[in-house]
C-alpha cells in the first residue's frame, strides 16, 4: 500500500499482480483493498484471479487457476469492474481497457510448468508501462507479446521445465524490436 501510494503521488503507473486472489480470503481482500485504494494502471493475473476480482466464482489452487479460461469477455468485464486495464494471461492472453480487447497468441505451454512466470510477465508489463505510461492497454499487450515470444524462443532450446527456465531468461535478454514485430500474434 505504501509503495502504491508513493507511486501514485509521483505519477508512476502501478501494475498489480493479485497473486492467489480467490485462493484465500486474505489474498482476495488484500487485492480488492489495493484496487480500491490505489490508482492502478494494469491488473495482470490468471483467469481465476481476475474472475474473482470481477465478482465471479473461480477455482484456484494455491496460485494456479483450475478449469476455466479467460477470454475477451472476462478481460473486458474485469477492466470495467476494476476501472483499469485488465490483462488475463493464459494459453491466449486477453488485454482490455473495458472497450477494446487485444488477444495475444504468443507463448508456449512450458510457461505454465515454471513457477514465477506470471510474476515475470507482470514485471515486464511494468517495464513496458514505464515507457508507455500514456497507453496502458498497448503497453500491457506489447509486454505480453514480448514475454510470449521469449517463451517460444526458450522452448526451441529447452524441452523440459528446468532448462526452459534458464533459457527463458536468456531469451528475454536477447529480445529485439525486429524479432517482436515479426513474431507478434495479435488480434
Amino acid at each position: 500500500m505504501l509503495a502504491g501510494r508513493a507511486a501514485n503521488r509521483a505519477g508512476v503507473p502501478v501494475v498489480l499482480d493479485p497473486v492467489g486472489a480467490g485462493a484465500t480470503a486474505y489474498r482476495t481482500e488484500t487485492a480488492r483493498n489495493l484496487v480500491e485504494a490505489l490508482e492502478i494502471a494494469v491488473v495482470r493475473g490468471n483467469y481465476a484471479e481476475l474472475a474473482t476480482l470481477a465478482g465471479h466464482k473461480a477455482e484456484i489452487r494455491g496460485v494456479e487457476a483450475m478449469g476455466g479460461r479467460g477470454g475477451p469477455e472476462l478481460a473486458r468485464e474485469a477492466a470495467g469492474v476494476l476501472g483499469c486495464v485488465a490483462a488475463v494471461t493464459g494459453p491466449v492472453d486477453h488485454v482490455s481497457d473495458g472497450e477494446r480487447v487485444v488477444a495475444i497468441a504468443n507463448g508456449h505451454e512450458l510457461l505454465a510448468t515454471v513457477t514465477g512466470t506470471g510474476c515475470m510477465s507482470t514485471a515486464i508489463t511494468g517495464c513496458f508501462l514505464a515507457v508507455r505510461p500514456d497507453d496502458p492497454l498497448e503497453a500491457a499487450a506489447e509486454a505480453l507479446v514480448a514475454f510470449g515470444v521469449a517463451g517460444e524462443e526458450a522452448a526451441m532450446k529447452a524441452k523440459k521445465p528446468g532448462s526452459f527456465h534458464v533459457a527463458l531468461y536468456d531469451a528475454l535478454y536477447d529480445l529485439d524490436p525486429k524479432k517482436l514485430d515479426s513474431r507478434a500474434k495479435v488480434e
